[in-house]
């Protein structure tokens, strides 16, 4: 019996996640040709600088900073993608599907945009594109979507998905920290980036939890559509408040379908201590779906770095890689099967919790109450938390039964309006 003839791989990236992949390549490519049933051999490898030091070493003839190298190689019937941002990662994403090759990506945000198109441009040249990296890293979260979930109508999921920001938020929480402090520390650490904009206003939240309702519903939900709250108005004593009251406080991604329509919406959000969710801390992520048939399922790891996601790209490409080997079709992963409108921010309804401070004198509450009512919103509790004699103002803290989003922006906005109330600390929603 002849050779078996390898199935030949592009790499677009070398960066952190690009190194862990290339050294899986080699480190492991004996189990990866058993699972495959034939040689899977990294051919070439973009690089901005062939010349530059990299922690995995690779021939010379591998690396190349010109992506046509790839593109236009015929042998090379695998493309992944590592480089991250919208361009020129969509172009060649788009580039190698159209000329026929198989891609792996980790781009939350190519996917977020431009997934179900890419879907499609693929199925027409007859290749396929798979992202399980691009949402919880090394958590399974996609293929559960396309086999053990398909029997489910799923109503809702809720996420944990950015680690920088949970990272933050459970230090702000253990040790009573304020976030410019806790952020300098991230940062420090590895954790964050110099510019932490995009985690920490939810907006890498917001691209994966597009691609998980989009999934979830079987619907197309873009990233414009995902309403998203940052974490920069949280204080310290918003967590001990929070503890105080039977509640941690994390960036939640929730995704609903209701009444026909789909919730999805990223932000602050309290959340009962009894649920499995309040637990996550520190970089880890974790992933609740609730299906008509499963019930509540928790997907929990660790969301990025290097390892976890190289994990869910070689996993992808082992998969592809075999259909190619096989000569067998490898089936989409995003098809939209109907046409879901996605809710406005005004027209969800939850709980809200609200910290002010206020004149600390008579009929302050009562006024403040007046104007809830009004907008139809009902007091659950009320607590005066510190008092400043001196100043002659009281910090309260407020907890609505569930009401809608527009109505409680007309109120804050009626309440900020009074001459009693100095200011509005925080307003963070209460999922249940």
């Amino acid at each position: 019996m002849g050779a078996v003839a390898p199935v030949y791989v592009g790499l677009l990236g070398v960066g952190t996640v690009g190194s862990g992949v290339a050294q899986a390549l080699v480190a492991k490519q004996a189990s990866i040709g058993e699972l495959v049933g034939c040689p899977v051999v990294l051919k070439r490898a973009l690089v901005q600088d062939t010349a530059k030091r990299r922690a995995t070493a690779l021939e010379a003839n591998v690396l190349t900073t010109d992506a046509a190298m790839i593109m236009d190689d015929p042998a090379i019937a695998v493309v992944i993608e590592l480089m991250g941002g919208e361009e020129p990662a969509y172009s060649l994403i788009k580039t190698a599907l159209g000329q026929g090759k198989h891609v792996v990506t980790a781009n939350k945000e190519v996917i977020a945009k431009h997934g179900p198109s890419l879907v499609m441009l693929g199925e027409e040249h007859g290749a396929a594109l798979r992202f399980e990296a691009s949402v919880g890293g090394g958590i399974p979260l996609i293929a559960p979507f396309r086999h053990s979930l398909l029997a489910n109508d799923v109503s809702s999921v809720h996420a944990i998905i950015n680690g920088t920001t949970n990272y933050i938020l459970t230090k702000m929480s253990r040790e009573q920290l304020e976030l410019a402090a806790v952020l300098k520390e991230a940062q420090d650490l590895g954790y964050a980036e110099p510019d932490p904009s995009y985690d920490i206003e939810g907006d890498d939240a917001a691209f994966k939890l597009a691609i998980l309702a989009s999934l979830a519903f079987r619907t197309r939900v873009a990233p414009g559509q995902v309403f998203r709250e940052g974490i920069t108005n949280l204080s310290a004593r918003d967590f001990r408040y929070a503890g105080e009251l039977g509640y941690a406080i994390k960036l939640l991604a929730t995704a609903k379908q209701r009444g026909g329509a789909v919730e999805a919406r990223v932000h602050p959000t309290m959340i009962s201590e009894d649920r499995i969710l309040a637990k996550v801390d520190g970089v880890f992520n974790a992933v609740e779906v609730n299906g008509d048939l499963t019930g509540r399922v928790m997907f929990y790891g660790q969301g990025a770095g290097s390892l976890p996601t190289t994990s869910a790209v070689v996993a992808d490409l082992i998969e592809l890689a075999r259909a190619v080997h096989l000569g067998l079709p490898s089936t989409p992963v995003f098809q939209p099967q109907r046409d879901l409108p996605v809710m406005p921010m005004d027209e969800i309804q939850t709980r809200y919790y609200v910290r002010m401070t206020v004149g600390d004198k008579p009929g302050v509450l009562a006024q403040i109450a007046q104007i809830l009512g009004d907008c139809d919103i009902s007091i659950a509790s009320v607590i005066q938390k510190e008092a400043d004699a001196a100043a002659q103002v009281a910090e309260i803290v407020l907890m609505t039964h569930l009401a809608q989003e527009s109505a409680m922006q007309r109120a804050l906005t009626g309440i900020a309006r009074m001459s009693s109330v100095r200011d509005i600390g925080t307003v963070i929603r209460v999922e249940d």
